[in-house]
């Protein structure tokens, strides 16, 4: 039993209540979402406003939020090119400025006679100088920030690896279904011939009131209206075809063209927009049809132009729609190519393809739930899970999880990666360039023990305070 005002602990199904859930600590989403029988919830969220009585599907090891901070503590150990850079540059730098120091106290006043105070003095400058502290440090916790103020966006990035990438990416690659369209049907246009378009859609959900098929759903929920079962008899459904049954004492068939054929029902035609279409016929006269599709999410024509407005090349849709449905999803948002009709083996051989287009130094992403496009984004140099709220497979198997729906949040994790890259390639320039201008200094006897302390702890805390720049992921 969860009460307004308190958190979802464990992962579940909502059976009794109804309230709004707030999401944002996981999705960063500001909406609530609805929160109804039926409905899964997951740990994190706070109950807003009903009591909820949910039955737990998952122990909290396998939870949500258990997930999330499991993944989120673990994604040190994918250390980016940059990361490995300080390291390999430390166990190297470290002894010989060590040594250089060494020789800078005792190889002048053996070779020229000078007191050893004075070099000996200078050999210390120079090594407080030489420490690598602002490397070493700044670096890893530019990607941390990184990391943790995307995260906090709902965009959850397995390591540093995986987040320099992301900033090289040219081409983004996108599955169709549950990724650019809500992976559910609808109905997008009604074309009555004999009646008005209320009525035809009135009887296409009696028709179809008996089946469980999406289809049929879909009609019931543009109705909207309670089904009155009493005018419904002799339901009949044909495999391949459709539904026929008794309403009001009158025939009435839903289906293909083949079943207005077999009802005699002349005039049922091929409509020129994309999607499934359900032809209604009464008493053999035919009253028109109903197109059913798979619709684009809100953001997504949005989320292409920004893409394209942060540089990326090329972006492509791999699909297993017609390819009649593939070229109008594509026309529509904006898609530069399209590849339809692919089994799950055909997107990995188009991917294939997409890699060994790639040019120097550039890096190419795909997006998908994360589910059946598993091999696919094992393959592409960055694999985005889209809509990867609960579902284990999508975490598994990809890169960077979005935790939400909205393909807008692929530029905004692209915008983030950037501008860790930006902060992390400033503070390598900054601090090797202070330090070795100090240094060359220090030996020389200009630069004094305050000037040391300043290129070491100076310079430390200075690009420590620009790596936190990376939190702030509004102004990215």
């Amino acid at each position: 039993m969860i009460k307004p005002g308190e958190r979802i602990p464990l992962d579940g199904v909502v059976e009794e209540g109804a309230s709004s859930v707030d999401t944002a600590a996981l999705t960063g989403e500001s909406v609530p979402r609805e929160a109804l029988p039926g409905h899964e919830v997951i740990s994190g969220c706070v109950n807003l406003s009903g009591v909820l009585k949910v039955r737990v599907t998952r122990e909290f090891g396998q939870s949500t939020v258990a997930r999330i901070l499991d993944l989120v503590e673990n994604s040190s150990a994918r250390k980016s090119k940059s990361e490995h850079f300080i390291t390999r540059f430390a166990r190297y730098y470290t002894p010989a400025v060590v040594f250089a120091a060494l020789a800078l106290a005792v190889i002048p006043p053996l070779l020229f006679g000078q007191a050893f105070a004075i070099w000996v003095e200078r050999a210390l400058i120079f090594l407080v100088i030489s420490c690598p502290c602002a490397l070493v440090i700044s670096i890893p916790l530019s990607f941390f920030g990184g990391i943790g103020g995307a995260s906090r966006s709902g965009i959850l990035v397995k390591g540093g690896n995986y987040l320099e990438a992301l900033a090289d990416v040219a081409i983004v690659a996108f599955d169709k279904t549950g990724t650019l369209t809500r992976g559910s049907f609808e109905v997008v246009a009604i074309h009555p011939e004999q009646i008005g378009a209320s009525e035809l859609l009135g009887l296409a959900a009696l028709v179809e009131s008996y089946s469980e098929h999406p289809i049929s759903r879909s009609l019931r929920e543009a109705w909207g209206k309670e089904i009155d079962h009493a005018r419904v008899s002799r339901v009949e459904e044909i495999p391949g075809q459709g539904v026929r049954a008794t309403i009001d004492g009158k025939q009435v068939a839903a289906g293909n063209i083949r079943l207005m054929e077999g009802v005699n029902a002349n005039g049922a035609h091929e409509c020129r927009l994309p999607g499934t279409s359900v032809h209604i016929a009464v008493d053999g006269v035919y009253q028109g049809h109903i197109v059913i599709a798979d619709a684009a999410k809100p953001d997504a024509a949005q989320a292409i132009r920004e893409l394209k407005s942060l540089g990326i090349r090329k972006t492509v849709m791999l699909t297993g729609d017609a390819r009649k449905v593939g070229e109008s999803v594509a026309r529509e948002l904006g898609i530069d190519e399209y590849d339809a009709e692919l089994l799950p083996a055909d997107k990995v051989a188009s991917l294939e393809r997409l890699l060994a287009e790639k040019r120097e130094g550039e890096k190419l992403a795909f997006v998908g739930d994360g589910i059946n496009d598993a091999p696919v984004l094992s393959r592409a140099d960055v694999g985005i899970a889209m809509g990867a709220l609960g579902s284990d497979a999508a975490i598994e198997a990809a890169d960077v999880v979005l935790m939400d729906d909205k393909p807008a949040r692929i530029a905004d994790a692209v915008r983030i990666a950037r501008k860790t890259l930006r902060i992390v390639r400033w503070n390598i320039v900054f601090a090797l360039g202070v330090k070795g201008v100090v240094l060359a200094l220090g030996a020389a006897g200009v630069a004094n023990m305050w000037a040391a302390v300043f290129a070491d702890v100076g310079v430390s805390v200075i690009a420590i305070l620009n790596a936190m720049r990376a939190l702030d992921v509004k102004n990215a």
